[in-house]
């Protein structure tokens, strides 16, 4: 998941870097990094949904735990994971090249997804795997939730380790109601441009800020900052830190002091 939210970072910071830079680039420049920016985008509440069930493995089957996540079917869950996300885009692609003439893929334009993929069909095939998607992802946090929450009140003895595993799927299910602001996000862009006709290019930096840039936050925060170990180390660079730039503000207060002090008489 690191990976495919560093990808994606790096393709839509590109691509509104490019976008701010020269506003209408090449169709076929666009066409790719919209492609790879669409499956990163897709691919992030599919991995939510995917560790949300290792850890109701982890949680509500212990026993078997080694057994069914190893690491052969780790990755052959990535492969397929990435095959469903790409699967139902790449058509859009397919479908372009059969009904646009040659000459389009020449011509430059403002780099949006409409403005590639324009046929109306696409739009609407586009709506129905998003809603078809979220809706697994969604009952699927929520059915591990419960079933972890039931178990964290069961085993009180040992429920320390239920206890986070039923945070991290509360902060997934944060995380992908975040992600899913990128499909109402069209639509608000729309009403904010009618009341802020003057205000298009800070309502769509705003947009990119909430929309593609926080949710990728929460992350590291899931990962690094609730790890132990790490919070423990984290913690420490921070004291020494400040305790060094304490005493670099308070070293040459104390080199002026002795330089000024007048050497008593014996």
């Amino acid at each position: 998941m690191v990976i495919n939210d560093a990808l994606q970072l790096t393709v839509t910071v590109t691509l509104f870097v490019l976008s701010y830079i020269f506003y209408k680039i090449n169709v076929s420049f666009c066409c790719f990094f919209i492609l790879v920016a669409v499956f990163t985008t897709r691919n992030t509440p599919v991995n939510l949904a995917g560790m949300a069930i290792e850890r109701y493995i982890a949680v509500c089957v212990p026993l078997r735990h080694a057994q069914i996540c190893t690491v052969r079917r780790t990755y052959l869950l990535i492969g397929i994971i990435w095959f469903f996300c790409v699967a139902p885009d790449i058509t859009d692609l397919f479908v372009t090249l059969a009904t646009e003439s040659l000459g389009f893929f020449h011509e430059s334009v403002f780099c949006l997804r409409q403005n590639i993929f324009r046929d109306p069909v696409l739009a609407q095939k586009r709506q129905a795997f998003d809603i078809i998607y979220f809706s697994c992802v969604c009952l699927t946090l929520i059915f591990t939730y419960f079933r972890i929450l039931f178990v964290a009140r069961a085993i009180s003895s040992e429920g320390t380790s239920a206890q986070t595993a039923r945070n991290t799927i509360l902060l997934h299910g944060l995380q992908l109601a975040m992600c899913l602001l990128s499909y109402v996000s069209p639509s608000v862009e729309l009403i904010l441009h009618l009341i802020f006709p003057g205000y298009i290019l800070e309502i769509r930096f705003a947009n990119y800020l909430i929309v593609y840039i926080l949710p990728r936050f929460l992350s590291p925060i899931i990962y690094g900052v609730r790890d132990r170990k790490f919070r423990r180390y984290f913690k420490m660079y921070l004291l020494s830190r400040g305790c060094a730039e304490k005493f670099q503000r308070v070293a040459p207060q104390r080199k002026d002091l002795m330089r000024h002090q007048v050497p008593r008489k014996t």
